[in-house]
């Protein structure tokens, strides 16, 4: 069906995304030979690209509610993609500082223009569905990247004498350009697909709900905040994903320094919690629709499955205590509750608030995510480079998950 296929659409353009913002973390050890980067400086880098990922995040949802999702998601997908391949001419720190700030002003667009096209496209019966489809290209991107930047560092080949690191920047980048042919040919508004008949259209126009059908135009910002759940799922977010962009900028560091892995083991075992991350999308969006399927309300759906994810996170508190075959076992389970959590918290805008403003909606939930993640991650790089190691991190990752549940109740 139509539909499906727009979110396989929509997953590919997430996967991209996860696989350009992977570049550096995991080609930061080749980086390294051309420019020392301390943790302070990597925990820099990162909050560069936070930084504006959250305030694209922010502004991108606004963005799309004005363009509209076809034509926002071209513009960003474009911008992100020329920004991930500026990395490749990065001269220094600077620069590579500049191309994170640009990536994630490019990235940060992609989430609200997901979650508008799963309003736009599907009924709530099956959102969560949707979005734990579309949710399931972070697990592609993140187990692509690893194989696949070892693949283009490992040989040493200088290509056309160009260091082999930076053509992992290059050709993540024309991935991204490639895609955009295949969303402007393949996605419109229900209503508007010139390849549907009249009678498709009006079959496949969603379900929405009453608030969809709200006659406000437009919602400010400041009205927005007004609302109760606008900063209770702000600040779920804004916890989560401080544990979330710590394990995904800093597996591969930690890999690298606590246990031993040069370049070619963490291409061959990193992606291995990504490939859990990926299932757990799907679960996580499975398990809310099929509550409602039976019968149960959206709000105990909902709240019933990000319940059941927040209970897996703890177990990250044993990572520095146990085998390395331990650890990478823990931090898939983590990764697993991680991304079904995120499926179900990216669909709440849709769930509550008009159509209209959930391009707003999300941006906003997203810039708190981004947020949280520069904070904590700043935080983690003053830490370990005054010799308090990781484990204190992971006591605290361990907790911000059931805190985020317990402010969502």
């Amino acid at each position: 069906m139509l539909r499906w296929r727009i979110a396989v659409l929509i997953s590919v353009a997430i996967a991209i995304s996860y696989l350009d913002r992977q570049t550096l973390p995991l080609a930061i050890k080749a980086v390294q030979a051309d420019f020392p980067i301390s943790n302070q400086v990597k925990a820099f880098l990162d909050t560069a690209f936070l930084v504006s990922y959250g305030l694209m995040y922010l502004g991108g949802g606004r963005l799309l509610d004005l363009l509209g999702t076809r034509l926002g998601y071209t513009l960003v997908m474009i911008f992100w993609s020329l920004a991930c391949a500026s990395h490749g001419v990065a001269a220094g720190v600077g620069m590579l500082a500049l191309s994170r700030l640009l990536l994630g002003l490019g990235e940060g667009g992609g989430f609200p223009a997901a979650t508008r096209a799963v309003a736009e496209w599907f009924p709530i019966t099956e959102r969560a569905t949707a979005m734990g489809i579309i949710n399931a290209g972070t697990a592609v991107g993140g187990v692509v990247a690893g194989p696949l930047i070892t693949l283009i560092v490992l040989p040493h080949i200088h290509w056309f004498g160009i260091t082999p690191w930076r053509w992992v920047f290059f050709l993540t980048g024309a991935l991204g350009l490639v895609w955009t042919l295949w969303w402007i040919y393949e996605y419109f508004p229900p209503e508007k697909h010139p390849r549907l008949r009249e009678t498709e259209k009006i079959k496949l126009l969603p379900s929405f709900t009453a608030s969809d059908a709200s006659p406000v135009v437009k919602i400010k910002i400041s009205e927005l905040l007004r609302f109760p759940e606008m900063w209770g799922v702000m600040s779920a977010k804004f916890l989560t994903d401080a544990a979330w962009y710590f394990y995904l900028f800093w597996l591969p560091k930690y890999l690298y320094d606590a246990r031993g892995f040069d370049i070619k083991a963490v291409g061959a075992f990193a992606w291995i919690p990504y490939a859990f991350s990926g299932v757990g999308s799907l679960c996580g969006g499975w398990l809310s629709s099929e509550l409602i399927r039976r019968g149960h309300s959206l709000n105990f759906a909902r709240k019933a499955a990000l319940g059941a994810s927040a209970a897996l996170m703890p177990w990250i508190l044993f990572i520095t205590h146990v085998r390395v075959e331990m650890a990478l076992a823990l931090f898939s389970i983590a990764f697993f509750g991680q991304q079904s959590w995120s499926t179900l918290v990216m669909i709440l805008p849709a769930d509550l608030f008009p159509q209209r403003a959930v391009g707003s909606v999300a941006g906003m939930v997203g810039f708190g995510g981004a947020i949280g993640g520069a904070v904590f991650g700043m935080i983690a790089g003053q830490l370990l480079d005054r010799g308090f190691g990781y484990g204190p991190i992971f006591l605290a990752v361990s907790t911000f998950h059931v805190a985020a549940f317990f402010i969502i109740l």
